[in-house]
């Protein structure tokens, strides 16, 4: 069978089996060992274990369960609940302050979590309800929490990014850093829709949601969220200054964030110990297993020589490389709607960074457009974790108007897109002058 006709039919396999309800992990495999069977033999089945293990054999992925670890102690603590009344205390004064603060306090705890459900449900458990107490509307309230929780996976610490890091082989720092601008550039777009949105749905304006707050009331809070800020600040210090590598870095920053958890928080409970590691454990060794498996899904599309034969088949096409840089974004528009972000980056992130880098694209550049993809997923249906999780803790909104909320920020995504597409020094910027030019 002709190898571009055989990846058709994978793809297709693997589609029919991932929405069959298996887990990611266990339905890549199949595929794998299936096509493996088919078309090379029992024998080639032997290697399996072998590549299962070998992918997950690299100490950069010791930085996954420790930065997973960091946001579980995070989300069980209060700070997101502190974290957004400082912002809002401070922040009232601002036209559409309650909605800056919100979005703010998304950003802030999505870099201290990593994780864009946590930072759903921690700040949307107080902001959603205080929003709709002062008038705002349920699209609005709603939409914004769901759009801002998705900058976990692209503000650093991001699980996301050394994901991908570890699949192209590409510096997990500079990942981290190609983050930075681009996150500040969503969380602005995202703020100047809201306040627009918001001062033309409010009834009479945002001033008279507006409360005041003394100066002590502004400062009581302060103590209890500033020493997490500092956390992340050293953590990415560490990372960036060459002091330890991302493994080590995220080791001491979840023991220093579990140190602060109990000694801000009170968290001495044995039970409340536990039930961080636990929910970590289980979280690591989920997205450890798709990596496995996703290497051997790897093997098998090379093997079969269906990664070489759709890299070559891209390569004859006489295409403008920005017509080839739009079929990879609704390709990946696409998988982010059906797939979780982790899914997505391992078994397409190796195809596509050969073709990217041959039309003269950035691979960090890329890394940050396809994790805005990924982040369009978590808001857009069937999928769209962010949207159940909103859904969750607000039953009473419903999912349609979480969506529609939803929507305008999803175009702000897509602006965003654009923007780094005229604009790509705004991810690569940051990188090219903390650690020099990418070689």
């Amino acid at each position: 069978m002709d190898p571009l006709t055989l990846g058709a039919v994978v793809g297709i396999t693997t589609i029919i089996i991932l929405f069959s309800g298996v887990s990611v992990a266990i339905g890549l495999f199949l595929v794998s060992a299936l096509f493996l069977l088919i078309f090379d033999g029992a024998g080639s089945l032997e290697l399996l274990p072998e590549l299962l293990f070998g992918k997950l054999d690299n100490f950069a992925l010791l930085s996954i369960p420790m930065f997973i670890i960091m946001g579980s102690a995070i989300s069980s603590t209060r700070a997101g609940a502190d974290l957004y009344e400082a912002l809002e205390r401070w922040m009232t004064r601002v036209p559409g302050g309650l909605v800056v603060s919100n979005l703010g306090a998304c950003a802030l705890f999505s870099a201290m979590s990593g994780s864009s459900p946590a930072t759903c449900a921690a700040i949307g458990k107080m902001g959603i309800p205080e929003m709709r107490k002062r008038g705002y509307p349920d699209t609005i309230a709603a939409g914004s929490i769901a759009a801002g929780g998705t900058l976990g996976i692209l503000i650093p610490p991001s699980v996301t990014m050394i994901i991908y890091g570890i699949s192209t082989e590409t510096s997990i720092g500079r990942l981290f850093l190609a983050g930075v601008m681009p996150g500040l550039l969503l969380v602005s777009l995202f703020m100047i829709w809201t306040i627009y949105s918001a001062s033309r749905q409010v009834d009479g304006g945002l001033t008279s949601l507006k409360t005041s707050y003394s100066w002590s009331e502004k400062f009581e809070v302060l103590p209890r969220v500033i020493p997490f800020i500092l956390v992340i600040l050293g953590v990415l210090y560490a990372l960036y200054g060459g002091v330890a590598t991302p493994s080590e870095t995220a080791a001491v920053g979840a023991l220093l964030t579990i140190i602060l958890a109990i000694v801000v928080y009170r968290l001495f409970s044995l039970k409340s110990l536990w039930m961080i590691l636990r929910d970590s454990t289980k979280e690591s060794v989920m997205i450890l297993f798709i990596i496995g498996a996703a290497g051997v899904f790897s093997y098998m599309l090379s093997s079969l020589f269906i990664t070489q034969s759709i890299a070559e088949w891209i390569g004859t096409l006489e295409v403008n490389r920005w017509v080839l840089i739009f079929v990879v974004n609704i390709f990946l528009l696409i998988a982010g709607f059906f797939l979780p972000p982790v899914a997505v980056i391992l078994m397409a992130a190796p195809i596509l960074l050969p073709i990217i880098t041959t039309a003269g694209f950035d691979p960090y550049w890329f890394a940050v457009v396809l994790t805005i993809n990924m982040e369009i997923g978590l808001i857009s249906p069937p999928v769209g974790l962010n949207l159940y999780v909103i859904n969750g803790i607000a039953p009473d909104i419903p999912l349609k108007t979480i969506l529609v909320g939803s929507l305008p920020f999803v175009f702000c995504m897509i602006l965003a897109i654009v923007i780094l597409s005229i604009f790509p020094s705004i991810a690569t910027w940051l990188p090219d002058i903390l650690m020099g030019p990418a070689r």
